[in-house]
Formats: structure tokens, sequence, C-alpha cells
């Protein structure tokens, strides 16, 4: 066996998730009459959904040390110590994920984990625009994806752009969750920057019933419902299931969702399987950015954001989302070394949308009124008497809908086997996606609030469509090679082969000829580590990974036929896949259970980046590769226990740059892109502080900052914006979201052992601040009610991503 690996009668959590061990029981529950009759009543109450648990234990554990693993892929395998792997591996146990420590998965990963940031584009909880070292993992259609996401070994990041469904995400049902750093080759494809692998629990290691209800503002309202049973034959059931409702802090942002997760199984002394169903449904607001500082001539003038943090700019903005996926799991050991395991899965997602919008096509609006006089003498214009230029479109508002079906089926086999000096993990993977997609618009008007009611006379009419398939096959193999009892060289390689068929659709719904294209890529990876004694080890490697275009992509990549986010269909020409190198090097102590230091150097090299260009002589765009990005930075944690005291302290340090020449398309202007030029919406610095206090036996008290420098804002990259007047050069301007810091308070206390209380506070000091911005047109100068511009008005605002002002939740937990 390995030196310094964990005995072989352990689990490997799929997804690189840690695990403690700790011994197997075999008693039934005292409360099973009371957990079954929760699964019947959340089956009841919501669609049905849920999730697996791969892995069997061998024989009796009990006398084996705490030993914390990480998988070295998604699937199940025999997992290695976390300190041998030449990379970063940030783990969080399913006990931490809830709510008395933050209000959702992706704040918590944005609050704790090092590398982690949120951009607040849409303004829901959850729907968040996650960066991971600059790379993302985002719900918004067209956004450059890089990382992948794993639910228990399914890669959940969604066919038609790869984009994630946070909501969908069944948060009570997860066990643990890793965070995987560089461009690891057996994660598959997609894997950039890193992968978020999470596992979900089993009644085998989540017996009893918990149960978490909060409120708080916004009128956010969440429940939480879980609850396990195991039977001293093998046999475990577990379902679990949210609720969750809120009015919200921005004007017209109320959501709602609903997600069921159940599980059920058997294991034996060799063999074990489960089947899992999973359904989710939401309805959910994503305001969007609100218009901020606007130029008028040389002067800066303030916005809507500024009159009004709450406000929305147009609405509605409406995401419904629906996930169906079952999935049926398998493992089988055939000695203490030797394991195989399979997994098989159908998942189904609807996602349909509406969004108000200024119409394209619309001419603006002239005033014919006067009131008064200025102090020039010249005449005072009011904000009233429009009249409609010559040849203006009929309504000014356009009604935007969506109509998305996707459906995924998968299968995957994956093998384990240690030896006197290796540790291999292989495995096949086969996916296969179809999905339709359909944009309609339909002319609509304003309200004197800037929402989008829908001309009753105007048809709705197809804009754009699309449908199309995907078959992906991937295999892979890793070994972790125990050189000398203290080096340990890690090597891993996968071969993806792809092929993505498109039809396209015309707005008369006539088909464009179908499209298909095939990508395939071997990626390999290579580290070394080497432990030095007294805690310390040292480790570096090289990996390759790649991303296929997505149907998003493909389906506008023609500057002949240009498009405008998030849709618009045009044309497919041949995208290159996406491939990027990664380079990591680091140390870690940990001399101790108490104390943990770890420092990473990392540069991630992107060769035909996609991005969405200028099409020429346009104001619309296209999707083209752009020959190399990167990212590159320091990644600092640290943790020390004290006492009664745990501190925390996370600091990142990024450089996000174009590394070639071109044009970017970005609201209404073109950027001319030069090498080291930075990358919009990516702070440089980030810096966490935690600390957590045990004062008395059953009270803990703690609180964290976040401090964010500044970014650059979308389309102003370069520091110019555009120049009014017709032909002039744009004028400089350093319209860069600003640095900001929170701080956060929780409490929480143990009344007995059945009962829990909970409180947080979110940006304690109300700090105002902004994670986002963009340069475009405001079409709405001093909060006009029709969209109105005049010579002196056209010029760039930045529209920014407004931060949560101080909110407030408390919640009681119920344990049996």
């Amino acid at each position: 066996m390995p030196a310094n690996l964990p005995p072989p009668r352990r689990r490997a959590v799929p997804g690189g998730a840690a695990l403690r061990l700790a011994p197997r029981r075999g008693a039934l529950c005292r409360r099973a009459a009371t957990a079954i009759a929760l699964a019947v009543a959340l089956l009841a109450a919501l669609p049905a959904v849920a999730q697996q648990d791969n892995g069997v234990q061998i024989g009796d554990n009990a006398t084996l040390p705490e030993v914390m693993v990480v998988a070295t892929a998604p699937l199940p395998g025999i997992g290695v110590d976390r300190d041998l792997v030449p990379y970063t591996v940030q783990t969080v146990s399913g006990d931490d994920l809830n709510g008395k420590r933050a209000g959702t998965l992706a704040e918590y990963l944005a609050r704790y984990l090092t590398g982690v940031n949120i951009n607040d584009i849409q303004g829901s909880p959850f729907q968040s625009d996650l960066t991971y070292r600059g790379f993302r993992a985002s719900p918004i259609p067209g956004a450059s994806q890089g990382l992948s996401i794993y639910l228990d070994g399914i890669r959940v990041n969604e066919p038609f752009g790869d984009v994630v469904s946070w909501d969908m995400i069944p948060e009570a049902a997860l066990e643990s969750v890793s965070l995987v750093s560089s461009a690891n080759p057996a994660y598959g494809l997609n894997t950039l920057g890193g992968a978020l692998a999470m596992t979900t629990r089993s009644g085998l290691s989540s017996p009893g019933f918990t149960a978490d209800l909060s409120y708080g503002s916004g009128n956010r309202k969440r429940a939480d419902l879980s609850g396990g049973i195991r039977s001293g034959s093998g046999w475990h059931a577990f379902a679990a299931g949210t609720l969750f409702q809120e009015q919200g802090w921005r004007d017209h942002a109320e959501g709602r969702l609903g997600n069921l997760f159940v599980k059920a199984g058997h294991e034996g002394e060799t063999t074990s399987w489960d089947v899992s169903l999973l359904h989710g449904r939401s309805t959910l607001i994503g305001n969007g950015l609100v218009p901020s500082y606007r130029a008028s001539g040389n002067a800066l003038l303030p916005g809507l954001y500024e009159s009004n943090r709450a406000a929305a700019y147009t609405y509605p903005d409406k995401t419904r989302n629906q996930v169906t996926q079952v999935a049926l799991n398998g493992r089988h050991w055939f000695d203490d070394k030797t394991s195989a395991a399979m997994l098989a899965y159908v998942r189904t997602s609807r996602r349909d949308t509406t969004n108000g919008d200024i119409n394209p096509d619309y001419d603006t609006y002239t005033e014919d009124c006067e009131d008064g006089f200025t102090a020039d003498g010249s005449p005072r214009k009011s904000r009233c008497g429009f009249t409609r230029a010559e040849g203006a479109a009929l309504d000014p508002a356009v009604l935007n809908t969506t109509h998305m079906w996707q459906q995924s089926i998968g299968m995957a086999l994956s093998a384990a086997k240690e030896t006197e000096h290796h540790l291999l993990n292989a495995g096949l993977t086969f996916d296969r996606s179809r999905l339709t997609y359909s944009q309609y618009e339909q002319l609509a008007t304003f309200t004197d609030d800037r929402g989008v009611v829908a001309d009753p006379n105007a048809p709705n009419q197809l804009f754009s469509g699309v449908s199309g398939t995907s078959r992906a096959v991937g295999l892979y193999l890793s070994d972790t090679w125990s050189l000398t009892p203290s080096t340990f060289l890690t090597a891993s390689a996968r071969w993806n082969h792809v092929t993505v068929s498109n039809t396209l659709r015309n707005s008369d719904g006539s088909e464009q000829p179908q499209e298909s294209f095939t990508y395939r890529r071997l990626n390999p990876a290579l580290g070394l580590t080497q432990k030095l004694g007294g805690g310390v080890s040292v480790f570096g490697g090289y990996a390759q990974n790649n991303r296929v275009p997505t149907v998003l992509e493909l389906g506008c990549a023609d500057p002949a036929q240009p498009c405008r986010l998030p849709a618009g269909l045009q044309a497919d020409p041949y995208l290159k896949q996406v491939v990027s190198h990664s380079y990591e090097a680091g140390a870690r102590w940990r001399p101790s259970k108490d104390t943990e230091v770890s420092g990473t150097f990392y540069r991630i090299d992107n060769h035909d980046d996609i991005l969405f260009l200028r099409a020429p002589n346009t104001q619309q765009g296209y999707f083209a590769n752009f020959d190399r990005t990167r990212n590159q930075g320091f990644d600092l944690s640290a943790r020390q226990r004290l006492g009664d005291f745990t501190l925390r302290l996370g600091y990142s340090y990024l450089q996000a740059t174009y590394q070639a020449n071109g044009q970017l398309a970005v609201g209404e202007r073109t950027i001319d892109v030069k090498p080291g030029m930075r990358r919009a919406g990516v702070p440089r610095h980030t810096i966490k502080l935690g600390v957590d206090w045990q004062a008395l036996a059953g009270l803990t008290l703690g609180a964290d900052l976040v401090g964010v420098s500044s970014s650059p804002a979308n389309g102003n990259e370069d520091g110019l914006r555009a120049n009014p007047q017709p032909g002039k050069a744009p004028k400089y301007a350093d319209w860069s979201t600003p640095g900001y810091a929170t701080v956060n308070l929780r409490a929480s206390y143990r009344v007995n052992k059945h009962f829990e209380i909970y409180a947080r506070v979110a940006n304690l000091f109300d700090r105002r601040y902004e994670t986002y911005g963009q340069i475009s047109n405001d079409l709405f100068p001093g909060n006009l009610l029709r969209p109105h511009v005049t010579p002196e008005d056209n010029a760039s605002a930045l529209f920014v991503a407004p931060g949560a002002p101080r909110s407030a939740w408390v919640g009681v937990v119920y344990r049996m």
C-alpha cells in the first residue's frame, strides 16, 4: 500500500469530497417511524427528488483513525490523503452549510472559500454569478463558463450554454462539497479553472430527523427538512426538501422555490446500490443591473441607482426552472483493495423566461413643450408632451419570452485498484443530451415605473430557435505513485470525444440545414508532492483541459449574421474548442489538527477562448475564438484554533487579463483589446477574515469580514467611454466598480439536544456597494417615463449590480 495513504477499508466520496471515517453501526434508528412519515409527507408536498450515495465500506472500521481523503475524479474510487494531491482542494461538510452560517450554498462559498467571489448580476440569492480564480459558474446564458459542477457524480452544467441552475441544487440534502482547483482532466469537460463536486446524504450517514426554519429581511421564509433511516440488514432511506419564498429587498424581486430529494438503497458486505430521485421547481426574479452615474458632457449626473437603491430598471425579468433527475448507483468490492462502480441517470429540465426591455427598433421620442427658461435664457424643456419621430416604431417596449427543454441521459463505469506503490482510478463516461430552444418577441408598452406590458393587438412572434443533440464520451485514468515514503507522483489523462449537432429555426419557422461538429482531445496532467516533515509538504503540477462550444455559441458565430444576447441565434459556423493549460505550485503546513496553512501560485492560459465580439458596422455581435486569455495569481488560506476561538484567513490575488489583440462587443461600445488588459468583473484582491467563539457550552458567536478591491466595468476595460458626438474619439473615464468590505455576524445557541436557535446579520454597517458594473446607454435619463434620448443625453451610463443592504434572519433547528 502506498506510504501514508489511508488503509484500504474506506470509502472515497465521489466528486472529490472529503470524508471523515466513523464506525459503521447497524442498529435501527429509534426514530424510524418519524423519518418515514417525513419522507411520505415531503413526497406529497412537492414533486419528488433524489440522488445517490456512491461507495461502500468493508468490514468494521471502528479501529481506524479519522482520515481526510479526497477523490481523484467525480466518480466513485479509492480516495487519497488530501495532503498528497498536487493541487488545491477546499472541502465543506454538510453541517457547515446550514442556515446559521449563510443563506445559500453560493453565499457560503463566497464567504468562506479562498478564491471565490460573487457578481450579484441578477439580484436573486439563487441566481448567483459565481467565480473561482476568475472562472465562472453562472445561470446567465452567454456567460463564458469555466467551472464544472457535479452532484453525486452527475455533471449538472446544462447543455444549453453550460449554465448552472443553483436553485435546483438540493441544499438540504448535501453531505459535503469540494472545490478542486486547476484544469484537472479527470473532472471532464469545462474544468478550465476548477470543479465543484457535491455529494448527498443517505440514511446511513444521516439517520434521524432535522428541521431548519428561518425568517427575516425581505420577508424571506425558508424551511429545510430532512430525515433518514437505516436497518441492521443494510437497507436505508433518506428524504430532504426545501421550501423558500421571499419578497426580496429590491422592487419587483419576489421569488419562490421548492425541491425534494429522495434516496433509498441497500449496503451489503461487498455490494451496495441506491436509487435516487430529484425534483425541483422555482420562479425567481432577476432584476439585473440598474443605471448609476451617466455622462453629460464633462459632468457626471446621478442615475436611478442613486435615487433608489432598490429600483429595477425595467421589469419583469422572470425565470421559471423545473428539473427532474433519476439516478441509479452501484458499487462492488472484489477485495479490500479492488472495487468497481457504475452510475446511470436521466435528467430533464425546463427553463421559461420572461423579460421586458426597450424595443431595439424603437425610434426615440422628442419633446415638444417648454417650461420657463434656464439661467442663460434658453428654453427649459419639461418631461411632458412627447411626439414620435417620423418612422418611429409604434411600441417603445418589447416582451421577450424564451422556452427551453433539455434532456440528458448518461452512464459511467469506474474501477479502482490499490497496490503496494500505486493507487489507480479509471473510468468511462457517456452522456447524450437533446434540447429545443425558442425565443419569441411581442411589442409592448411601458408603465409609469418602467414595467413592460404586452400590446394585446401585437402578435407574439418567433424570433429564433434551435434544436440539437450532443454526445460526449470520456475515458480517464489516474495514478498516485508512491516513489518513496515521502514523495508522491500523480499522473492522469482523459480522452474526450464530443459531437454537437444543431438545426436553427428562422423567424418565419423555416429550418436551416443541420450542422454537426466533432471535437476530440487528449488532456494530460502530471504533479509531484513532497512531504518535508513537521507537517510541511510542497507540491507542483501541470494540467490540461478543454471546453467545447455550446449550442448558444455555435448558433451565433458568424460576423455576417450577428445577434444580440442572451439569444438571437442566426448561424452556426465552426468554433474551436477552448484549451486551458494550468500550472500550480504551493506548500501546505498542517502540524496539528488545530493549525492549517496553505499557499498556492497558479497560472492558467486559455487558448482559443470564446468571447462575444463586435460584428463590423453593427451594434450586434457574435461569438468567436480569442487567441489567448490568462488567469494567474496567488491564494493563501489559514485556520488556527486557540482554545475556544477558531480564526480563519483567506487572501486571493488575481490577474485576469487578455493576452492578444482584438475587439469586444460590450453594450454600446467596441473595446479595442490589447495584451495585458484586465478582464471585467474580476477583483484583483480579495480578503476574508473570520472568527468563531465558543462563548458558553451551547453558545457560539461568529463574525466574518469580506473585503474586495475594485474591478473593471464591462465596457470600460480600456478606461474609456463613448463620446456622444459622432466621429469624436472616446473620452477617458475610470468607471470601475469601487472596492468594498462587508461585516457579517452570526450566533447560535443549543438549548438542548433537540433545539437550537440562531440569528444572522449580513452587511452589518449597511455598506452601499456594487459587485459588478457594465457600460451602456440609459434610455430613461432623469427617470423619465418613456425611452427618451436627446443629443445631450445620448451618452454612456454605468449600470451596476447593487449589493444587498443590512439584512437579518432568525431561525430554529429541531433534531431528533
